[in-house]
């Protein structure tokens, strides 16, 4: 007798998984997705768990299981809620290189918002597979298609590799400075001193650190104004790579 075929493991992902219960009105999906989005933003990662965010929805646990199924489920819905503030200009947009730019800083003020975005993207399971995700890469893709990309993939692969990483690091400086309890720009000074002391026996560093006068009075134009800096060297790299 021929031996039974072994039950394949489903995918890990909310987006491959057929919803088979259907939304109560006093407990949705999407008011399950909000919470817990607000949860992340007030209190970090580390503080979501699904018995936590039931309290506060006034469920148990196994309620909130009726309708996203693990927590990693749940941080795919919650990037994919976010994602729909992300604006991408359309294809045809006149200057290419203004529309990558405006989309790569709209993803940056996202994740700022949310500071625990940029650090979850690439762990959060199959995101991407989420339709607000889905519309997003699809728009960017169109718009490198019509700029005369060659590999559009590419292109995307670039912006969003430098838009994520400095976002990352970004949120993580903004997060430590929200918990010393002090503004920016005076947690920029009090630090000054020791990142002086540190930098002083390395010749291409120390110059970095005499002039603190920007950082202290307007640390947001400083980063705004790195932020764009370092993206125009990205996208002049793009630029060689359009065909002539």
């Amino acid at each position: 007798m021929a031996a039974a075929k072994s039950k394949q493991n489903p995918i890990p992902s909310v987006w491959a998984r057929t919803r088979r219960e259907p939304d109560q009105p006093a407990l949705s999906r999407a008011a399950i997705v909000r919470e817990a989005v607000a949860m992340l933003d007030a209190e970090g990662i580390e503080a979501l768990s699904m018995r936590k965010l039931g309290a506060r929805l006034n469920a148990g646990a196994t309620s909130l299981y009726r309708h996203v199924a693990t927590k990693d489920e749940l941080m795919e819905l919650a990037v994919d809620e976010v994602a729909a503030e992300i604006h991408v200009p359309d294809a045809d947009s006149p200057d290419w290189r203004a529309a990558a730019a405006e989309a790569a800083h709209s993803f940056r003020a996202t994740a700022l918002r949310h500071p625990w975005l940029s650090s979850v993207l690439g762990q959060a399971g199959l995101a991407y597979l989420g339709p607000n995700l889905m519309t997003f890469s699809e728009r960017l893709a169109a718009l490198f298609t019509a700029a005369g990309f060659p590999e559009p993939s590419r292109a995307i692969d670039a912006v969003l590799s430098y838009t994520i990483g400095m976002s990352t690091t970004e949120a993580a400086w903004l997060t430590t400075v929200a918990r010393s309890g002090e503004s920016e720009a005076d947690f920029i000074a009090r630090l000054l001193p020791a990142a002086q002391e540190a930098a002083a026996a390395h010749d291409h560093l120390a110059g970095a650190y005499t002039d603190a006068q920007a950082a202290t009075t307007d640390p947001v134009a400083l980063r705004d104004d790195k932020f764009a800096g370092s993206l125009e060297i990205v996208l002049d790299g793009l630029a060689m790579r359009l065909p002539h």
